[in-house]
């Protein structure tokens, strides 16, 4: 198999594997006990929030583990809406379910939701916001990188527009980490979704990054793990991977950003040379590195990838994988149902080789010219 799909999830890197394991054995401690194994278990708590917050250039007591990025999610819109009783929630239309989902819950329950549409290439016009807010707006949240295009919005603009206001501003980061410079100081937001699974750690666990003086409401009450931020026994084994997972994208950001993009345009430009109707869907330029997302115009995707059984790729988000639909992402951008149908998504990752992209280009091919009778 060819893997394609590192935007659904990653495998976990062999230095990471190598790091949590003696937490799966010997070292199985509670980081709240006061002996020697918890102890040791505890310093590895703090460790990996160290490393965490080395790779957002934050401070560690602005990091709190969680089981995932929708966990992170949740806890910034409910915490948020819940310390404040009342009030109004920006986002977009091209928003994770992770966010959609609790903003339509929230709205449920009596707070005002504003999602605003985006352009033909996914991305929110900042000035948008501007005119979104209201004097009960609570919170603005906004993906830095779209999971299935991989545009990258234009944070800095909202957050200039966001912090004038005096509203925080949240950005689910799932899939921009470990891929693009993440820094929570050139990119001022208050809260930051991290998703351990999209940069070889384990999946079921993540970070919320929550800048100093910003309040929410926990979603979890009991023990005081996390600065009783996140109650509940810490995962010791995944936090540790998390930690390990954060180093090795920081020491290898720059050399991973350039071979992502190089593989990409490559397979770009094989399957453009070979399917010359072959439309991008999204920015060419500000997104994500490794992301291509293209439609095979006159095609539907599905049978395209059906044909194509040696090749891993999604055709919408992994979370809509099944569904027999048009992507709510593509279709928020204004893509005509044709072009929709034959959108196919390919993201590369650390281990895809350029022999790797060679073979899925001439494979795909061979099977777009059997659809269209041109083999």
């Amino acid at each position: 198999m060819i893997y394609l799909d590192y935007n659904a999830t990653t495998p976990v890197a062999p230095e990471v594997a190598r790091a949590l394991q003696p937490f799966l054995g010997p070292e199985f401690g509670n980081p709240s006990c006061d002996y020697p194994l918890g102890l040791r278990a505890r310093d590895a708590v703090v460790q990996a929030r160290r490393e965490v917050a080395a790779m957002l250039n934050c401070a560690p007591d602005e990091i709190v583990f969680t089981g995932g990025a929708s966990e992170a999610n949740n806890l910034v819109l409910k915490g948020v809406s819940f310390s404040r009783g009342s009030g109004r929630i920006i986002t977009c239309a091209t928003e994770h379910p992770a966010v959609l989902a609790p903003c339509r819950w929230l709205a449920s329950q009596g707070f005002a939701v504003t999602v605003l549409p985006v352009d033909s290439k996914g991305l929110v016009d900042p000035e948008a916001v501007r005119r979104a807010l209201t004097a009960d707006t609570i919170l603005i949240s906004i993906m830095h990188a779209n999971n299935e295009t991989g545009a990258l919005a234009p944070l800095q603009e909202i957050a200039a527009i966001a912090r004038e206001a005096g509203v925080p501003l949240h950005t689910d980061a799932a899939q921009s980490v470990g891929k693009v410079q993440v820094d929570v100081n050139e990119l001022p937001v208050d809260f930051l979704t991290v998703a351990g699974h999209k940069f070889y750690a384990p999946k079921g666990v993540g970070a919320l990054y929550l800048r100093r003086g910003r309040e929410l409401t926990p979603l979890l009450h009991g023990g005081s793990q996390e600065g009783g931020r996140r109650a509940g026994t810490e995962n010791l084994p995944y936090i540790v991977a998390l930690g390990a997972a954060c180093r090795l994208a920081r020491e290898n950001l720059s050399a991973t950003t350039t071979h992502l993009r190089s593989l990409r345009d490559r397979l770009h430009e094989k399957l453009k040379a070979g399917f010359p109707g072959l439309v991008l869907n999204g920015p060419e330029v500000e997104r994500l590195p490794n992301t291509l997302n293209v439609s095979f115009v006159g095609l539907a995707g599905c049978d395209l990838m059906a044909g194509v059984p040696e090749v891993a790729a999604s055709l919408g988000s992994a979370c809509h994988a099944g569904v027999e639909a048009v992507s709510p992402v593509l279709a928020a951008m204004g893509v005509t149902a044709e072009v929709a149908w034959g959108a196919v998504r390919f993201s590369v990752g650390r281990p895809t080789t350029r022999a790797d992209l060679e073979t899925a280009a001439a494979l795909l091919l061979q099977q777009a010219r059997a659809l269209t009778g041109k083999s």
